[in-house]
């Protein structure tokens, strides 16, 4: 039994919060929650600490040095008992409007009922994805949007980089009458099949760690909530995806990268609706 935790706390840039996150967990964190400016994370504190704290030190610098920024990370750690972990860790995770026709929770919590709104259900994990992020709040109030312009119970969609599939719910919950989503993280995938089951959509999802060149559909509204590095790497292979007159949304894009973005489609596509939250865009596009 784990006798204590340690707690992360990373101080960073928004440009480099979705790549340290990333680290934390393939270093053995079960999760991160995302606050302004920083992540948080657990990990056992065993005789591995020490090396542990350096590998990751490490790592977070080379990071920032990457993105170009001159403001320092500072790295806090503290120690917690296991009590106080589980209660830390879920004290933090509360049911969340998202538009207008969502609740997120996650599954030992209880959204409250709402006549007009449908809950996701959620299980935080290792992979990204739980609601409380602007990028993936904006993906689904722009889901919302598009989905109310396709015909009901007759559009496909794709979801591009799956994470935790709440995109993918969203989509079948919204009356797609197939989704496909995929993903090239193991971990991701099965944490997604997870979720689909516990929100009863299993059957109307084909999940897929297959790499999406492999695709040949299109889909009336694809959605691809990941960087503005791989979006724009992608955007050839995310082009024939999308049908004639069909909608894109396009999120995890930092403010400044937003045009680079933008010409990777043009002239192709035109912006429907642009959404800002703080460092983060979200952009609904719509095919020419």
């Amino acid at each position: 039994m784990i006798e204590s935790w340690l707690h992360l706390t990373v101080h960073t840039s928004a440009a480099c919060l979705d790549a340290v996150a990333n680290f934390l967990m393939e270093c053995g964190s079960a999760g991160v929650v995302f606050k302004r400016r920083a992540v948080e994370a657990y990990f056992p504190n065993d005789r591995d600490a020490p090396a542990l704290k350096r590998v990751i030190h490490g790592f977070v610098v080379n990071v920032v040095k990457l993105q170009g920024r001159r403001s320092k990370p500072r790295l806090s750690w503290r120690v917690a008992r296991p009590e106080n972990w589980q209660n830390g860790w879920k004290r933090f995770i509360r049911p969340s409007r998202v538009g207008k026709q969502f609740w997120v929770t996650p599954p030992w919590l209880t959204a409250p009922k709402f006549r007009t709104r449908q809950v996701i259900t959620i299980e935080p994990g290792m992979a990204f994805g739980t609601g409380t992020h602007a990028t993936t709040r904006g993906c689904l109030e722009f889901i919302e949007q598009a989905a109310a312009l396709l015909p009901a119970a007759k559009f496909t969609a794709l979801d591009i980089g799956t994470g935790s599939a709440i995109l993918a719910i969203a989509l079948a919950k919204l009356g797609a009458k197939r989704v496909w989503a995929v993903d090239n993280d193991p971990v991701a995938i099965e944490v997604a099949r997870d979720n689909l089951l516990i929100n009863g959509v299993a059957d109307q999802v084909a999940l897929s760690g297959a790499p999406l060149s492999r695709l040949k559909k299109n889909f009336p509204l694809v959605v691809g909530n990941l960087t503005a590095e791989t979006i724009v790497e992608l955007a050839s292979a995310i082009e024939p995806r999308v049908a004639p007159d069909g909608y894109l949304i396009l999120s995890g894009i930092l403010y400044d990268k937003a045009a680079l973005v933008l010409r990777s489609f043009a002239p192709r596509f035109q912006v429907v609706k642009r959404k800002r939250a703080r460092e983060w865009v979200t952009l609904l596009l719509q095919r020419r």
